[in-house]
């Protein structure tokens, strides 16, 4: 196995962040500084990470999570704030959230010490969708804002690719979109002229939200993991 890919099954990092810490003359395999994440690594090898062995890889799990508003979706904070992780009993596993979502929207995100997965799930290659429930204000959503959401507008970074869009009732739509950018939801509305006032997530690829309390979590079966693999096959 390719000293990235070990570092990844070993929840670590994800596979990219594994080539950042190898490159950063951060790992050892039996005592000698690696700098090539290519460099086979068999089973029983001695890895280590500034210093700490690695015991090998893991039990492989991701887990769902209905992120509530005011969590931050990373691995740890400097501030002291709430984070996913604190919502999920990691049980010693090295868990680390899939993607973002703002601290200011709440719903559904993965964590998992799978960094293979994680890095496939998020890179844009692969254009996993992902569906948000919006509440707007600026009153109901016309047809021609549901139609330049649908044909994509332009950002600051570029054009949206198009938007799967349905409304809900009112001012509140559902929304598909299978790109990644910084607050890209929220800018869309910004662009066809209204502002977010609540932003959920309620599907991550073949996932949907359905059930699962604010603040609540589940493992996924091996199944619906599979499932997940699939869009990136």
């Amino acid at each position: 196995m390719r000293l990235a890919k070990y570092l990844a099954h070993a929840g670590v990092a994800s596979r990219r962040a594994a080539e950042t810490l190898i490159a950063a003359r951060r790992v050892t395999v039996e005592g000698e500084i690696v700098t090539d994440p290519a460099r086979d690594v068999q089973p029983g090898t001695r890895v280590a990470v500034d210093g700490e062995a690695l015991a090998g890889p893991e039990l492989r799990v991701v887990f769902a999570l209905n992120k509530p508003v005011g969590v931050l979706s990373t691995a740890r904070d400097t501030h002291g704030r709430p984070t996913v992780l604190e919502l999920v009993p990691a049980d010693g596993l090295r868990l680390y959230p899939v993607g973002r979502l703002d601290a200011d929207s709440s719903g559904l995100i993965l964590l998992t010490n799978d960094g293979e997965l994680a890095n496939r799930l998020t890179h844009p290659r692969y254009e996993v969708p992902k569906t948000y429930r919006v509440r707007l204000g600026g009153g109901p959503v016309s047809d021609a804002a549901l139609r330049a959401l649908r044909k994509g507008v332009e950002l600051e970074d570029g054009r949206t690719a198009p938007a799967r869009v349905r409304r809900l009732g009112g001012a509140e739509i559902e929304l598909t979109i299978r790109e990644g950018r910084n607050r890209q939801v929220r800018r869309m509305a910004d662009a066809v002229g209204h502002r977010v006032l609540e932003l959920q997530r309620v599907g991550f690829g073949p996932l949907r939200l359905d059930g699962l309390a604010d603040g609540a979590h589940r493992r996924l079966r091996q199944a619906d993991v599979e499932r997940l693999r699939s869009l990136t096959l």
